[in-house]
Protein backbone atom coordinates (compact mmCIF):
# COMPACT_ATOMS: atom_id res chain seq x y z
CA UNK A 1 0.00 0.00 0.00
CA UNK A 2 2.66 2.43 0.99
CA UNK A 3 4.29 1.18 -2.18
CA UNK A 4 1.24 2.13 -4.14
CA UNK A 5 1.02 5.66 -2.57
CA UNK A 6 4.64 6.36 -3.54
CA UNK A 7 4.58 5.73 -6.92
CA UNK A 8 1.34 7.90 -7.18
CA UNK A 9 3.11 10.67 -5.35
CA UNK A 10 5.93 10.37 -7.54
CA UNK A 11 3.39 10.45 -11.17
CA UNK A 12 2.27 13.27 -9.51
CA UNK A 13 5.20 15.14 -8.76
CA UNK A 14 5.86 14.39 -12.52
CA UNK A 15 3.14 15.58 -14.10
CA UNK A 16 3.02 18.88 -12.17
CA UNK A 17 7.04 19.19 -13.38
CA UNK A 18 6.07 18.31 -16.38
CA UNK A 19 3.18 20.57 -17.10
CA UNK A 20 5.16 23.80 -15.67
CA UNK A 21 7.99 23.04 -18.25
CA UNK A 22 5.26 22.71 -20.71
CA UNK A 23 3.63 26.20 -19.36
CA UNK A 24 7.57 27.99 -19.27
CA UNK A 25 7.64 26.85 -23.20
CA UNK A 26 4.60 28.13 -24.19
CA UNK A 27 5.79 31.62 -22.71
CA UNK A 28 8.64 31.72 -24.57
CA UNK A 29 7.04 31.11 -27.79
CA UNK A 30 4.22 33.90 -27.13
CA UNK A 31 6.66 36.11 -26.01
CA UNK A 32 8.69 35.79 -29.18
CA UNK A 33 5.60 36.41 -31.24
CA UNK A 34 4.99 39.56 -29.11
CA UNK A 35 8.39 41.26 -28.93
CA UNK A 36 7.87 40.76 -33.10
CA UNK A 37 4.23 42.51 -32.62
CA UNK A 38 6.13 44.96 -31.19
CA UNK A 39 8.41 45.58 -33.20
CA UNK A 40 6.01 45.97 -35.76
CA UNK A 41 4.27 48.77 -33.95
CA UNK A 42 7.47 50.70 -33.88
CA UNK A 43 7.38 50.34 -37.53
CA UNK A 44 3.98 51.36 -37.41
CA UNK A 45 2.85 48.40 -39.17
CA UNK A 46 -0.41 47.54 -37.15
CA UNK A 47 -2.10 44.81 -39.32
CA UNK A 48 1.19 43.12 -38.51
CA UNK A 49 1.63 43.78 -35.35
CA UNK A 50 -1.94 43.05 -35.01
CA UNK A 51 -1.09 39.28 -36.47
CA UNK A 52 1.77 38.44 -34.34
CA UNK A 53 -0.11 39.20 -30.89
CA UNK A 54 -2.84 37.08 -32.33
CA UNK A 55 -0.93 34.40 -32.99
CA UNK A 56 0.80 35.01 -29.77
CA UNK A 57 -2.63 35.00 -27.85
CA UNK A 58 -3.30 31.61 -29.33
CA UNK A 59 -0.47 30.05 -27.42
CA UNK A 60 -0.69 32.12 -24.39
CA UNK A 61 -3.41 34.29 -23.44
CA UNK A 62 -2.66 35.27 -19.77
CA UNK A 63 0.71 37.31 -20.13
CA UNK A 64 -1.00 41.20 -19.11
CA UNK A 65 1.79 42.47 -21.43
CA UNK A 66 0.23 40.79 -24.43
CA UNK A 67 -3.39 42.16 -23.81
CA UNK A 68 -2.28 45.67 -23.46
CA UNK A 69 -0.27 44.99 -26.53
CA UNK A 70 -3.62 43.81 -28.36
CA UNK A 71 -5.11 47.18 -26.95
CA UNK A 72 -2.69 49.61 -28.46
CA UNK A 73 -3.17 47.67 -31.70
CA UNK A 74 -6.68 47.63 -31.85
CA UNK A 75 -6.67 51.47 -30.79
CA UNK A 76 -3.85 52.30 -33.54
CA UNK A 77 -6.71 50.47 -36.17
CA UNK A 78 -9.67 52.42 -34.47
CA UNK A 79 -11.37 49.44 -33.18
CA UNK A 80 -12.07 51.16 -29.72
CA UNK A 81 -14.53 48.07 -28.11
CA UNK A 82 -11.82 45.76 -28.60
CA UNK A 83 -9.02 48.03 -27.37
CA UNK A 84 -11.48 48.22 -24.37
CA UNK A 85 -11.76 44.51 -23.79
CA UNK A 86 -8.43 43.72 -24.18
CA UNK A 87 -6.94 46.54 -21.66
CA UNK A 88 -9.39 45.67 -19.18
CA UNK A 89 -8.11 41.67 -19.40
CA UNK A 90 -4.36 43.26 -18.95
CA UNK A 91 -5.74 44.71 -15.65
CA UNK A 92 -7.72 41.59 -14.90
CA UNK A 93 -4.41 39.63 -14.88
CA UNK A 94 -1.97 42.28 -13.28
CA UNK A 95 -4.53 44.61 -11.29
CA UNK A 96 -1.37 47.01 -10.27
CA UNK A 97 -0.82 47.46 -14.08
CA UNK A 98 -0.87 51.07 -14.04
CA UNK A 99 -0.07 52.09 -17.94
CA UNK A 100 -2.55 49.77 -18.63
CA UNK A 101 -4.95 51.69 -16.53
CA UNK A 102 -3.92 54.78 -18.36
CA UNK A 103 -4.32 53.27 -21.88
CA UNK A 104 -8.34 52.10 -20.62
CA UNK A 105 -8.82 55.94 -20.09
CA UNK A 106 -7.55 56.94 -23.41
CA UNK A 107 -9.69 53.89 -25.07
CA UNK A 108 -12.26 55.79 -23.75
CA UNK A 109 -11.56 58.95 -24.31
CA UNK A 110 -11.36 58.62 -28.00
CA UNK A 111 -14.72 57.06 -27.46
CA UNK A 112 -15.50 60.03 -26.20
CA UNK A 113 -16.91 58.59 -22.81
CA UNK A 114 -15.37 61.33 -20.89
CA UNK A 115 -16.79 60.32 -16.89
CA UNK A 116 -15.81 56.83 -17.54
CA UNK A 117 -12.35 58.13 -18.79
CA UNK A 118 -11.60 60.60 -16.17
CA UNK A 119 -12.66 57.88 -13.44
CA UNK A 120 -9.83 55.81 -14.78
CA UNK A 121 -6.94 58.14 -14.78
CA UNK A 122 -8.21 59.39 -11.15
CA UNK A 123 -7.14 55.83 -9.86
CA UNK A 124 -3.98 56.16 -11.31
CA UNK A 125 -2.81 59.80 -10.81
CA UNK A 126 -1.66 59.57 -7.20
CA UNK A 127 0.38 56.14 -7.74
CA UNK A 128 4.09 56.94 -6.13
CA UNK A 129 5.35 54.31 -8.25
CA UNK A 130 3.79 55.21 -11.90
CA UNK A 131 7.14 56.76 -13.47
CA UNK A 132 4.76 59.30 -15.78
CA UNK A 133 1.98 60.56 -13.81
CA UNK A 134 1.96 63.49 -16.03
CA UNK A 135 0.24 61.59 -18.80
CA UNK A 136 -3.25 60.71 -16.64
CA UNK A 137 -2.77 64.25 -15.25
CA UNK A 138 -3.20 65.33 -19.27
CA UNK A 139 -5.80 62.92 -19.92
CA UNK A 140 -7.46 64.69 -16.99
CA UNK A 141 -6.80 68.03 -18.47
CA UNK A 142 -8.04 66.67 -22.02
CA UNK A 143 -11.10 65.32 -20.73
CA UNK A 144 -12.61 68.27 -18.65
CA UNK A 145 -11.84 70.39 -21.40
CA UNK A 146 -14.07 68.17 -23.76
CA UNK A 147 -16.95 68.79 -21.01
CA UNK A 148 -16.29 72.56 -20.65
CA UNK A 149 -14.98 72.22 -17.19
CA UNK A 150 -11.90 74.56 -18.31
CA UNK A 151 -11.13 75.52 -14.27
CA UNK A 152 -10.57 71.87 -13.37
CA UNK A 153 -9.24 71.18 -17.31
CA UNK A 154 -6.60 74.17 -16.36
CA UNK A 155 -5.95 72.50 -13.09
CA UNK A 156 -4.69 69.11 -14.07
CA UNK A 157 -2.44 70.39 -17.17
CA UNK A 158 -1.05 73.08 -14.80
CA UNK A 159 -0.34 69.93 -12.22
CA UNK A 160 1.16 68.04 -15.10
CA UNK A 161 2.98 70.32 -16.34
CA UNK A 162 4.41 71.23 -13.02
CA UNK A 163 6.12 67.49 -13.22
CA UNK A 164 7.12 67.51 -17.01
CA UNK A 165 7.40 71.21 -17.78
CA UNK A 166 8.09 71.08 -21.42
CA UNK A 167 5.58 67.64 -22.43
CA UNK A 168 3.82 69.49 -25.76
CA UNK A 169 0.49 67.19 -25.16
CA UNK A 170 -0.46 69.59 -22.07
CA UNK A 171 1.72 72.55 -23.49
CA UNK A 172 -0.81 72.77 -26.17
CA UNK A 173 -4.26 71.22 -24.14
CA UNK A 174 -3.36 73.99 -21.55
CA UNK A 175 -2.96 76.88 -24.69
CA UNK A 176 -6.48 75.75 -26.01
CA UNK A 177 -8.20 75.65 -22.72
CA UNK A 178 -6.78 79.28 -22.11
CA UNK A 179 -8.48 80.41 -25.36
CA UNK A 180 -11.63 78.46 -24.62
CA UNK A 181 -11.46 80.35 -21.11
CA UNK A 182 -11.16 83.45 -23.79
CA UNK A 183 -7.56 84.04 -22.09
CA UNK A 184 -5.92 84.93 -25.69
CA UNK A 185 -2.54 86.28 -23.87
CA UNK A 186 -2.03 83.40 -21.43
CA UNK A 187 -3.06 80.79 -24.83
CA UNK A 188 0.01 82.71 -26.88
CA UNK A 189 2.70 82.66 -23.96
CA UNK A 190 1.22 78.62 -23.70
CA UNK A 191 1.58 77.61 -27.09
CA UNK A 192 4.62 80.01 -27.63
CA UNK A 193 6.78 77.62 -25.13
CA UNK A 194 5.10 74.72 -27.42
CA UNK A 195 6.69 75.58 -30.92
CA UNK A 196 9.37 76.95 -29.27
CA UNK A 197 10.50 73.32 -27.44
CA UNK A 198 9.58 71.39 -30.90
CA UNK A 199 10.17 73.43 -33.25
CA UNK A 200 8.47 70.95 -35.81
CA UNK A 201 5.34 70.36 -34.33
CA UNK A 202 2.79 71.68 -36.82
CA UNK A 203 -0.04 70.82 -34.95
CA UNK A 204 1.12 73.83 -32.01
CA UNK A 205 1.76 76.14 -35.27
CA UNK A 206 -1.97 75.46 -35.71
CA UNK A 207 -2.86 76.36 -32.25
CA UNK A 208 -0.80 79.33 -31.84
CA UNK A 209 -2.06 80.58 -35.19
CA UNK A 210 -5.57 80.43 -33.68
CA UNK A 211 -4.29 82.17 -30.22
CA UNK A 212 -2.76 84.92 -32.47
CA UNK A 213 -5.97 85.96 -34.33
CA UNK A 214 -8.14 85.83 -30.84
CA UNK A 215 -5.11 88.94 -29.63
CA UNK A 216 -5.66 90.26 -32.97
CA UNK A 217 -2.44 89.45 -34.11
CA UNK A 218 -2.93 88.53 -37.52
CA UNK A 219 0.19 88.97 -39.11
CA UNK A 220 1.57 86.58 -36.79
CA UNK A 221 -1.22 84.46 -37.48
CA UNK A 222 -0.59 83.99 -41.13
CA UNK A 223 3.25 83.84 -40.37
CA UNK A 224 1.79 80.43 -37.90
CA UNK A 225 -0.15 79.20 -40.52
CA UNK A 226 2.17 79.51 -43.34
CA UNK A 227 4.66 77.20 -40.71
CA UNK A 228 1.68 74.40 -40.73
CA UNK A 229 2.08 74.64 -44.44
CA UNK A 230 5.64 74.33 -44.96
CA UNK A 231 5.97 71.89 -42.09
CA UNK A 232 3.01 69.40 -43.00
CA UNK A 233 1.93 70.42 -46.51
CA UNK A 234 0.08 67.04 -47.77
CA UNK A 235 -1.74 67.23 -44.36
CA UNK A 236 -5.75 68.10 -43.06
CA UNK A 237 -4.28 70.67 -40.73
CA UNK A 238 -2.25 72.76 -43.68
CA UNK A 239 -5.70 72.94 -45.47
CA UNK A 240 -7.40 74.10 -42.68
CA UNK A 241 -3.88 76.44 -42.02
CA UNK A 242 -4.29 77.55 -45.75
CA UNK A 243 -8.28 78.43 -45.62
CA UNK A 244 -7.86 80.35 -42.21
CA UNK A 245 -5.15 82.58 -43.74
CA UNK A 246 -7.64 83.46 -46.71
CA UNK A 247 -10.19 84.39 -44.71
CA UNK A 248 -7.57 86.86 -42.56
CA UNK A 249 -6.81 88.34 -45.58
CA UNK A 250 -10.24 88.87 -46.51
CA UNK A 251 -11.44 90.33 -43.30
CA UNK A 252 -7.99 92.66 -43.36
Amino acid sequence: MKTNRLVLSLFLIFCLSSCAANIEVLKKQEEASRNLGEAYMQQRDFSSALREFLKAEKIYSKDPILQNDLGLAYMAKDRLDLAVKHFKKAVKLKPDYVPAKNNLGTAYLAKKEWDVAIACFKEIVDDILYATPHFPLTNLGWAYYNKQEYELAEKYYLDALKLEPNFIIALRGLGRTYMAMERAADAVAMLEKAVKKYPRSAESYFYLAKAYSLSGEYKKAINSYNKVIELAPESFLAGEAQKEVEKIKRLR
